[in-house]
């Protein structure tokens, strides 16, 4: 257990520091930090898989395919909603994600949910209704991103969910990443702008905090209990708040952050009362 904690602090943080940059870099067009964020990882996964000689192209052709749709347009979505919102916030509702996961489950793989659930959701939402209520600095804008990107991403649990084993995980991110890597290139060829001095580095960082964060992710799930360590993931949030507080001079009001704790205590709730039923 304690080699998984240590495991999921290296995620979680490799993910912060992710996300930081990309708030940092937030003066490059969006679909540019894609492609850069997206090629990093592609040519770390596809080198692994390589080496593995893992088959490339997979199974479930269509399924990763749709997945890797859906996953673009959340992470595209959730970095425009970094030029609104501070990266603390925007984390802290990406987070929602779970719950559009659950809703897409009933109806695509006829799961049901117990009412405590349902609660669960709920006081979720209401973190979010106070911190769109009560704490002014929170844009529209952003939060109208943030929420999209969070259906897009429970569409995509619930994707992975269908592929189930039929393909190898790193296979599947490979399709994220190849797709990435394409539409935000195609798509930054307009409004490209030449990175200089250390962007180039911090650009191409991207791909090596994202790729770093999903494989000890995944270390962790494997050598312990997934109640023990999904709750863990949540530690992102402290970290970004932290970390956007002494990066960016962040400022979190009394309603925001009580706004924030309803929202992750939820949602670690949810995933508590998920593994035991």
């Amino acid at each position: 257990m304690k080699k998984a904690i240590l495991f999921m602090i290296i995620s979680t943080f490799s993910f912060t520091l992710m996300n930081a940059f990309v708030k940092h870099l937030n003066s490059y067009p969006t679909f540019e930090i894609v492609f850069f964020r997206s090629l990093g990882s592609l040519i770390l996964a596809t080198t692994y898989i390589l080496i593995k000689r893992i088959p490339i192209l997979g199974n479930s052709r269509k399924l990763m395919l749709l997945r890797a749709i859906a996953g673009l347009s959340a992470m595209s979505l959730f970095f425009m909603s970094l030029n609104y919102l501070s990266v603390g916030t925007a984390v802290s509702l990406r987070y929602l994600s779970p719950i559009f996961a659950a809703i897409f489950a009933i109806f695509l793989l006829r799961e049901k949910l117990k009412p405590i659930q349902w609660l669960l959701f709920a006081i979720a939402f209401g973190g979010v209704l106070i911190l769109k209520g009560f704490d002014k600095g929170i844009d529209t804008t952003g939060l109208l991103l943030v929420l999209t990107a969070s259906v897009f991403s429970g569409l995509v649990y619930v994707l992975i969910r269908k592929i189930g084993n039929s393909d190898h995980p790193l296979v599947i991110v490979n399709y994220f990443m190849f797709t990435g890597t394409l539409i935000g290139g195609l798509l930054s060829i307009g409004v490209w702008t030449t990175p200089i001095g250390n962007d180039w580095w911090r650009l191409l960082s991207l791909g090596f905090f994202g790729f770093f964060g999903q494989i000890f992710m995944t270390k962790a799930f494997q050598i312990a209990k997934t109640n023990l360590v999904a709750p863990l993931k949540y530690i992102e949030v402290l970290f970004t708040i932290l970390l956007g507080v002494f990066w960016f001079g962040d400022l979190y009001t009394f309603w925001s952050l009580a706004g924030i704790m309803m929202i992750v205590g939820a949602l670690v709730s949810n995933v508590l009362v998920g593994r035991r039923s």
